[in-house]
């Protein structure tokens, strides 16, 4: 018992903390999970990523496209945190808060961590020199800059949040730094060009302009979770993008698992209660690299049209498979995921059959865990199974969810039951299209029904 003290709500019920992790490529539909689940949330927590990745939120019939904030911006009273672990593009954060203050929300709930990295402008020209650089070996970077701040931040090289609240020792900050920078530029035949009076300029602006917002994020989520506030931590990307167990180097540059949520959020493993692991009823992967359940034909086609498959961030069409268990099972051990909220189940309508892969076959053996080699798995081939698969249904969607999963087509119950065994977790969380109330909730202990 003393071990689940600290969330102790005040009318004395138990209630988790929440993480939500992607278990693919990224793309699984985390956002809008994660906002159907903030409404039951005190705080939501950004701990890793940046403006490189993309939730797309659907509210009534307006859609709400995010990159670097929180989710928990879309709902009234919540707290949205961007914690340490996140690198921040103060321009694109900035643009991002206007289009949300004009759509008449508020961003009067953001907090913003001190020990943040700043992604600064040569940071993105350094991105996009770089992956010219490796020519036809490109990695698939967004060109946001991402992967050179991250690059700072380990070689103590970062400027960060708090920094900008203090005009001395950025200014000290940028003088060892930037001729660094213009060096390694000029070694790529790209020049900076950067007025380093106008960037403290520029800086010391955003300083002023978040200085409110600028805390000490590890106090703010510990004194939280202390109160028995609901706090939920919001992954972003997907377990195969992991900088450490993704497919490298085709990855990004932060960790996406739920042991970056301590790290990113500056909080003990303690105070991780329950895993919810995103997955998409197929899969999907943007850019350069091995995607052994690719599908190039006519059913790939279908499940990018179908399942709209383009990306948040940077429009680009992303390539579609069968769903991979393979993939699936690294998740949940690296993760320890507690349940499944599986997305884009209705985009599977009217595909029969319907192919799941369960292992790979690499140089004539059967490999049923991911490999670490990105030579080695470009040589896999997927091993099927196939299940039975089911027509649209005529009702309204959100009707059908109302009436529960016994509603289900049988063949798509059967689907979800073979996803379950084959990984040993249970999906509590089942969307069948982009709205909140396309969704059904499984749970035995949700916080609340959006």
């Amino acid at each position: 018992m003393l071990k689940y003290q600290y969330l102790l709500t005040h009318d004395g019920v138990f209630l988790p903390t929440l993480a939500i992790i992607g278990t693919q490529w990224g793309d699984e539909g985390k956002g809008k999970i994660t906002d159907y689940l903030a409404e039951g949330a005190d705080m939501v927590v950004r701990y890793q990523g940046g403006a490189n990745a993309g939730h797309t939120i659907k509210v009534g019939d307006e859609v709400i496209a995010l990159h670097l904030l929180p989710s928990g911006m879309v709902r009234p009273g919540v707290i949205s945190v961007i914690g340490n672990g996140v690198v921040v593009d103060c321009e694109a954060m900035g643009k991002e808060i206007e289009g949300l203050v004009r759509s008449g929300r508020s961003a009067d709930g953001l907090r913003i961590s001190d020990r943040a990295n700043i992604v600064l402008p040569y940071h993105r020209a350094l991105d996009g020199a770089e992956e010219r650089a490796r020519g036809n070996k490109g990695v698939g970077t967004t060109g946001r800059g991402i992967g050179p701040c991250y690059s700072d931040k380990m070689a103590r090289s970062g400027i960060r949040m708090g920094d900008l609240l203090d005009e001395e020792y950025l200014r000290e900050r940028l003088d060892t730094v930037l001729p660094i920078k213009e060096r390694l530029a000029d070694s790529l035949g790209e020049p900076l060009n950067i007025d380093r009076d106008e960037l403290v300029r520029k800086l010391l602006e955003y300083g002023r302009t978040y200085r409110d917002k600028i805390v000490d994020s590890s106090v703010l989520i510990y004194d939280a979770i202390k109160a028995g506030k609901r706090v939920m931590f919001e992954g972003a990307q997907g377990t195969m993008l992991d900088i450490d167990h993704g497919t490298y180097p085709y990855v990004t540059s932060s960790n996406c698992t739920s042991a970056a949520i301590c790290t990113g959020a500056g909080i003990p493993p303690s105070m991780v209660e329950q895993v919810i692991g995103v997955v998409k009823a197929y899969t999907t992967r943007v850019g350069a690299g091995p995607f052994p359940t690719e599908l190039k034909d006519e059913t790939g086609r279908k499940l990018l049209h179908q399942g709209e498959e383009f990306g948040t961030t940077t429009g680009r069409e992303r390539r579609c498979g069968w769903l991979d268990l393979v993939v699936l099972r690294l998740a949940v051990r690296l993760s320890g995921l507690t349940s499944l909220a599986i997305t884009k189940l209705d985009v599977l309508n009217d595909i029969d059959p319907i192919k799941v892969c369960v292992a790979y076959e690499i140089d004539g053996e059967r490999v049923e865990n991911f490999p670490g080699n990105a030579s080695r798995l470009e040589r896999a081939r997927p091993i099927y199974e196939e299940l039975q698969g089911w027509s649209s249904w005529s009702e309204e969607t959100a009707s059908l969810c109302r009436r529960g999963v016994e509603a289900l087509p049988e063949a798509m119950r059967d689907y979800i039951s073979y996803i379950e065994r084959s990984v040993g977790v249970k999906a509590e969380i089942l969307s069948l299209g982009k709205r909140r109330d396309e969704t059904i909730d499984l749970r035995p202990d949700r916080w609340s029904i959006a």
